[in-house]
């Protein structure tokens, strides 16, 4: 048993990873597919929006699925058609075969990223103790290893065709493989009656909050180097560097988030998270210069990483199955993602990026008034033991 629980948590660790591998690899790359098909700013950003509304149609349609199939049958599946459709994103040969195949790499990811975070509530709960917050640093790590990797193929003159399809034809056979490793749920029989049922109302406020957290993150993915260049000056090397510190945080943050989380619970530490966005993201507004507003970025990071892992793993114990409760939750998140950097490119035609930005504040206090909301107690499934009162392949994993 203790075996078998530790090659799960590895395996979901490592489904983590190579969802931000996959990902990652196909964003850093581009610049480099806009140069092999001719591609226009607009068509970058049309492909990019049919990715996420693949990926959120599937998550949105996962409650159901997740009810009867569990989150050990969907990654079987979900993982290896994530591989192939990036393996399709590499091979597409003209815009209206890429928008197919972008469709079918978010659909397929959207799987994914639902049944991963619900695979690593279940590993969660059998431990007995907080681990989502370092599987969620396995996306961070996935993501950072996809931009060296990107980078040293632009170095050896990788085209975009070959360095895709090699990260999604390698991620195949690990996917497969890494699919022995998950634990099963509860028996279909008894979790498909439950599939319609409304969820607790603790559901929709976790969603709410990932929600915030997401449009957070979506906004300094897409907006922080314009606002570098544009509105602080930054030469272009410098203003690329605000992201990847933001990611640097949020890995530190994920690594280290667990164990805050046993000390000082979900519902503390995501005030204090709200609480530390706000400011932060403040800071990198008034910033006098880009160098002191990259330093804040970091920070920022530290702030928002923990948001999305906390609020699925609660979502995870809120019924007796964490897959619709987890789908649910991510859906609304994921929504999050997808409008945050459009609500913030339309404030800013009519206002200016730096006002328009200032959304980040506003969301970041939002998260810590929310998080007032929730339970003071953690749930009893994953309140860690001392360890002489856990079961002794527990104790021993």
């Amino acid at each position: 048993m203790t075996r078998n629980l530790r090659s799960a948590r590895y395996g979901a660790v490592l489904t983590f990873v190579l969802g931000g591998l996959m990902v990652g690899t196909m964003t850093v790359r581009i610049p480099a597919l806009t140069d092999k098909l001719g591609l226009s700013e607009s068509a970058v950003g049309a492909i990019l929006l049919v990715w996420g509304l693949g990926a959120l149609l599937t998550m949105q349609s996962m409650r159901r699925v997740m009810a009867r199939a569990g989150s050990r049958a969907v990654l079987r599946v979900g993982g290896p058609l994530t591989a192939l459709g990036l393996v399709a994103v590499a091979f597409a040969p003209d815009l209206p075969s890429l928008m197919v195949a972008v469709a079918f790499f978010g659909m397929a990811f959207g799987m994914v990223d639902v049944a991963m975070n619900a695979q690593g509530s279940t590993v969660e709960q059998a431990y007995g103790r907080p681990l989502m917050n370092g599987m969620h640093a396995g996306w961070c790590v996935g993501a950072i290893a996809a931009g060296a990797l990107g980078s040293l193929a632009i170095a050896a003159g990788l085209s975009f065709t070959a360095n895709v399809a090699l990260i999604g034809l390698v991620s195949l056979p690990v996917m497969v493989v890494i699919g022995r490793t998950y634990l099963p749920e509860a028996p279909a029989a008894e979790t498909a009656a439950k599939a319609g049922r409304r969820l607790p109302p603790i559901v929709y406020l976790l969603g709410a909050i990932m929600f915030f957290a997401f449009m957070v993150e979506g906004t300094v993915a897409d907006w922080n180097g314009l606002y570098m260049r544009d509105e602080l000056g930054a030469p272009e090397a410098l203003a690329a560097l605000g992201y990847p510190v933001f990611e640097a945080g949020m890995l530190i943050a994920r690594l280290t988030g667990d164990r805050l989380r046993t000390r000082f619970g979900v519902r503390g530490m995501l005030t204090v998270s709200g609480v530390a966005t706000a400011g932060f993201f403040t800071v990198v507004l008034l910033a006098p210069a880009a160098l002191v507003a990259v330093f804040a970025m970091f920070f920022v990071g530290l702030g928002v990483a923990t948001i999305s892992p906390l609020t699925l793993s609660l979502a995870g114990t809120a019924t007796d199955t964490p897959g619709p409760a987890i789908a649910q939750a991510g859906a609304m998140g994921y929504a999050g993602l997808l409008l945050g950097p459009v609500m913030i490119g339309f404030l800013s035609d009519v206002t200016s990026l730096r006002t328009a930005l200032g959304v980040g504040v506003v969301l970041g206090l939002l998260i810590a008034l929310a998080s007032r909301l929730l339970p003071r107690t953690e749930p009893a499934a994953i309140s860690p033991l001392p360890v002489g009162e856990r079961e002794p392949a527990e104790a021993a994993a």
